[in-house]
């Protein structure tokens, strides 16, 4: 088990800030949480230890938003995503840690300046194979790699403006079969060792605290003030990591 109390500084909150996205509040503020960890660990071992956290998340979302969900999306949504975790699956092993976190950094911080930056749609868009598809095989492959599917699935969902609850069910019902079938090529490549196994179980109990305090605070805080915040510190991390992982790549191949 990890006893590094700096580990714990940087895990706790990041599980409740991945809780209270499954919550159904921040969203893709969940993107933060891989990268907040990789401050302290490799981002390939705090992929490892999140899963078996998130399928007890997964199972307080689905619970939260029974019956809401919508099945065209699904039906889109998943096909992909199974190509992306695939994938995932095939390609992360190449790389080396120092290039996960350049590609973490590179989200984090991509999607910050697109929550800052993007232009507000007139029109909501409709279902589309096309774009469903692509999105979801995306979401699968960062699903995989560093469990940062939100972003890609609401670059798809978020233009259709679903009804809050149907969108939170929809993206709960996706994630949690996502989730269980990550388990089969994290299993098979041994990501599930006495270390990160007792680790999870550990930080365990902060999962469905995170999830109910998402639920407490969509009623009761600003979701704008919680979002600036959030995306100020997950670019300032992804900054971190971006600066950490090419150091550490420039002085490998150079």
């Amino acid at each position: 088990m990890i006893i590094d109390p700096f580990f714990y500084l940087c895990a706790v909150p990041a599980i409740l800030i991945f809780g209270m996205a499954k919550g159904g509040f921040g969203g893709g503020i969940a993107v933060v949480s891989v990268p907040l960890m990789s401050l302290a660990i490799s981002p390939i071992q705090a992929a490892a230890i999140l899963l078996p956290i998130l399928l007890v998340m997964d199972a307080v979302a689905l619970w939260s938003f029974r019956g809401q969900w919508d099945r065209p999306n699904i039906k889109i949504l998943l096909p992909g995503a199974v190509i992306g975790i695939v994938l995932g699956s095939i390609g992360f092993r190449y790389l080396s840690e120092d290039m996960i976190r350049i590609l973490i950094g590179v989200i984090a911080v991509l999607f910050c300046l697109n929550y800052w930056f993007k232009p507000s749609s007139a029109k909501a868009q409709g279902v589309s194979i096309i774009r469903g598809g692509f999105w979801g095989a995306v979401a699968g492959f960062t699903s995989f790699g560093i469990h940062a599917g939100g972003p890609p699935v609401n670059m798809y969902l978020l233009p259709q403006r679903l009804e809050k609850s149907l969108l939170m069910g929809t993206m709960a019902i996706f994630f949690a079969v996502v989730n269980v079938i990550k388990l089969i090529p994290y299993s098979l490549q041994g990501s599930f060792d006495h270390t990160n196994l007792l680790t999870a179980a550990v930080l365990m109990p902060v999962a469905p605290v995170g999830v109910r305090l998402g639920f407490y605070l969509l009623h009761k805080v600003s979701e704008k003030t919680i979002y600036r915040i959030c995306y100020f510190f997950l670019f300032i991390v992804g900054i971190k990591l971006l600066f950490d992982g090419g150091q550490g790549a420039w002085s490998t191949y150079f």
